[in-house]
């Protein structure tokens, strides 16, 4: 049996969008956000539920509804082409809304070497925020997303620039 090597390097990630074409259904070619410099986690935390009754001496839980803390932070390196890219990827869901059957925006983390890719469908800032500026360091901007569908792992799309 062969070893697993445990982890995944980071080199090569490529985060992505699509406008669904067809409501409700995933998109089948992503466009690749380029210079991300970092993205967030998202944490499914499970709400717990009291179940138990006065007679009960234990107290019993059951798991509620999943959270996803509502937004995810992406953040890309500032250039005039990256703030052209995020730009565009704000007027394209902005169309995709405007539809008489409101198409959502979905969002792709893609890494080489795996068959699936992590999905969110996700609503971006209606404004670029302002960068970060600080002494002896790369100028960012980060992106915060709300996260409408935490969609999971599924099949991998490469997106192209």
């Amino acid at each position: 049996m062969a070893a697993t090597i445990a982890g995944l390097s980071t080199l090569g990630v490529k985060f992505g969008y699509a406008v669904e074409s067809v409501a409700g259904q995933k998109p089948s070619a992503f466009t690749q956000l380029e210079r991300c410099n970092s993205i967030a986690g998202i944490s499914l935390s499970v709400e717990q539920i009291d179940a138990s009754a006065l007679e009960d001496y234990v107290s019993r839980y059951v798991s509620g509804r999943q959270d996803t803390g509502g937004t995810w932070s992406v953040t890309f390196n500032t250039t005039p082409e990256v703030v052209a890219q995020l730009e565009e990827m704000i007027e394209a869901y902005n169309i995709g809304k405007s539809e008489p059957t409101p198409l959502r925006t979905w969002f792709e983390v893609w890494a080489p070497n795996n068959d699936k890719a992590f999905f969110v469908i996700a609503q971006p800032p209606q404004k670029l925020p302002m960068p970060e500026f600080s002494q002896n360091a790369l100028q960012t901007i980060e992106i915060t997303f709300t996260i409408e569908e935490y969609k999971g792992q599924d099949t991998a799309i490469e997106p192209t620039a």
